[in-house]
């Protein structure tokens, strides 16, 4: 997992190495070298530097992580397993930035894609109901709270179910 300024860097120490090798006819060290630097391009894509910035998330260095999350150009080329958690932790960052439009744009994204733990998808979930709350639109929050309710989710999840859904006003 790199950066894209290191990507860069490796590329061109790569392409250089690839011209020594065809210059010295060493064709087989070129095959290795240029599919080397496919791979590097294709993990630039797909992989992103998602892995980086979770690790930072998960450390609570916000700025860091969103930094690296903005190195990613084009988050539709992102593999699923690496979208997910790339939307997940955008939303969390503009809901800490209280931008509560991106926010809700990156967690209806991220609510679409598949998650390994059902707990996870429940977290979307009820920052989308948390989202709507503020916005009072009921609703919604309803719908999230029972599309939560539906997914396996940890005692600590259950409870924040409950406490959003004591702040519904009861008509």
């Amino acid at each position: 997992m790199m950066t894209s300024k290191a990507r860069v860097a490796i590329l061109t120490l790569a392409f250089l190495l690839l011209l020594w090798c065809i210059y010295t006819q060493a064709h087989q060290a070129a095959v290795l070298v240029a599919g080397a630097m496919c791979y590097l391009i294709w993990s630039h894509y797909r992989e992103g530097t998602v892995f980086i910035a979770t690790q930072a998330f998960q450390k609570k260095d916000y700025d860091k992580a969103r930094r690296l999350l903005e190195d990613i150009k084009q988050p539709e080329y992102l593999r699923k397993g690496r979208r997910n958690y790339y939307e997940f932790m955008c939303g969390n960052i503009a809901l800490k930035a209280e931008d509560y439009e991106a926010a809700e744009r990156h967690f209806q994204i991220a609510s679409r894609l598949p998650f390994r733990r059902p707990n996870d998808k429940a977290i979307i979930l009820v920052n989308l109901a948390n989202i709507n709350l503020r916005k009072k639109d009921f609703e919604r929050v309803r719908a999230y709270i029972d599309l939560a309710r539906k997914l396996e989710v940890s005692s600590r999840v259950t409870h924040i179910i409950n406490r959003i859904e004591n702040e519904i006003p009861k008509e």
